[in-house]
């Protein structure tokens, strides 16, 4: 899955002007930067309600190429340029954390939805 994928996934919105379609190999969902920090594996997208500059700051140290902002926040300025400098994609969607886990698990493949 590349960046570009992301944003036809129902209800993400972009949030920063395009950046460079990077590959997207896994996602990690969470709101505790330095957990995110620790733990999330790069080359992925990550899924928080944490909307600011500091969020851009700990996904660029952890090779995190995209971020998905949920529960209808607001991206301010300062974070949407950091971003455009650490060519790290916003998106934005309505959807809890959980939802936009599940749409980007399935687009990932991670997803068996025989399973009961």
């Amino acid at each position: 899955m590349t960046i570009s994928d992301l944003a036809t996934l129902e209800g993400f919105k972009w949030a920063t002007e395009k950046t460079q379609d990077w590959e997207i190999q896994d996602a990690y969902t969470g709101d505790l930067l330095s957990d995110v920090m620790g733990n999330a594996p790069s080359d992925s997208v990550l899924v928080t309600i944490q909307a600011h500059k500091n969020t851009i700051a700990v996904a660029s140290l952890a090779g995190i190429h995209a971020l998905v902002i949920c529960n209808n926040r607001s991206v301010p300025d300062d974070m949407k340029e950091a971003a455009q400098e650490e060519e790290i994609a916003i998106f934005t969607t309505k959807d809890t954390q959980f939802q936009a886990s599940c749409k980007i698990a399935k687009a990932l493949g991670r997803l068996d939805e025989n399973r009961n």
